[in-house]
């Protein structure tokens, strides 16, 4: 138990890290920035659904970005790979969902002219994202990610790495003109965020204690703060007080590192057809995750493995068989149930609409995906 003991008290002592745009690439139509009116308890929100305007065409209007700002054909061609609508849009889904409710929880309603510029965050956000997995499956060498070969595989790895540069500059260009600083400093974080977490993602720490810090850091850092910062930054355009702030980045923090738990409790779970990647990626890369991590209490003889970052024929083969022996994965799961329930609390404090109910059931996405 001393893991999971330290990581709670973590948890308990973690604290958070540190004018509208122009009109969006589409506008919406009032009918879906009023509230829906009737009860909404009795049954589930789908917030895809929900949010069919603001989602349907987010890929394409990414595409569009990445073509204005280059005439280089095969600088767009790699740019755009990842943008080809076959990803959860997870990132632009939540951040909408986030804004509106916080929207309704003020005004009781949805302004168009804020839903254009919270709009603007999700793309951001999104192209955030994407532009990591470029950088990641250079530095990793994959070979395969959403169930198509990874873009290194396709392109070199210098044109692969300047493209995903190219993105995060098309993705300043489009912070920049929201023209809103605390907005601009918020996803900048995120940028720092993920570069600190990529170095610690290269190190090991010799003690179970340090090891588990490192790791819930640089899951923050590396997932969980562009979740966060996004959410944050679309309560803030929207004109919300400092608690209302803290609230959506709090929600974004708890959800993102769920959404992390989860996906390293798939790499021991799932197939390789089910998650689009290699079963024990992870390890593979020498990574230990937090089943790994738990593991160690009942199998000590994983703490040298994860030293030599499993690089000896058959240290993959064995920590993985260690890890389902042990209770590495049940405790995995009851950390990522935890975040949830402290992300619906988070919900709970905001005027009920459909936006707020989505928020609360978007947690048996995270939880019960399965890929």
């Amino acid at each position: 138990m001393k893991c999971l003991v330290f990581y709670l008290y973590l948890q308990a002592t973690c604290t958070s890290s540190a004018a509208i745009s122009q009109n969006s690439t589409r506008d919406y139509s009032s009918v879906h920035t009023q509230q829906p009116a009737g009860p909404i308890r009795e049954y589930k929100i789908d917030p895809y659904i929900l949010l069919e305007d603001e989602l349907k065409y987010v890929f394409e209007d990414i595409r569009q970005e990445l073509h204005q700002g280059t005439n280089q054909q095969e600088l767009i061609q790699i740019a755009e790979y990842y943008f080809d609508g076959q990803g959860k849009a997870l990132r632009p889904m939540v951040t909408m969902l986030m804004g509106k409710a916080i929207n309704y929880h003020m005004h009781r309603e949805n302004s168009p002219q804020i839903v254009n510029a919270q709009r603007k965050i999700a793309m951001i956000a999104e192209m955030i994202h994407s532009a990591s997995l470029i950088h990641d499956d250079v530095i990793d060498q994959s070979f395969s990610r959403r169930g198509k070969p990874s873009v290194n595989v396709i392109w070199n790895h210098k044109k692969v790495t300047q493209a995903g540069d190219y993105v995060l500059a098309i993705a300043s260009i489009m912070l920049s003109r929201l023209k809103h600083d605390e907005v601009t400093l918020m996803l900048s974080q995120v940028l720092n965020d993920l570069v600190q977490g990529e170095f610690m993602q290269l190190g090991a720490k010799e003690t179970e204690n340090e090891r588990f810090s490192h790791y819930f850091t640089k899951t923050y850092r590396k997932t969980a703060s562009l979740i966060a910062n996004s959410l944050k930054a679309a309560a803030t355009i929207s004109g919300a007080d400092a608690p209302l702030v803290e609230t959506a980045f709090q929600y974004g923090k708890n959800l993102g590192l769920a959404f992390q738990f989860v996906d390293d409790l798939l790499d021991f779970v799932s197939s390789s057809e089910t998650m689009g990647k290699p079963a024990a990626a992870d390890l593979k890369l020498g990574l230990a995750t937090a089943p790994v991590l738990f593991a160690c209490e009942k199998y000590p003889e994983l703490n040298p493995m994860i030293m030599r970052r499993f690089k000896e024929p058959g240290d993959v083969e064995k920590a993985y068989e260690l890890v389902h022996k042990s209770q590495g994965l049940e405790q995995t799961r009851f950390l990522a149930r935890k975040h949830c329930l402290e992300a619906i609390k988070l919900a709970n404090k905001l005027a009920e609409s459909p936006y707020q109910k989505g928020l609360t059931d978007i947690m048996d996405l995270v939880l019960n995906r399965m890929k």
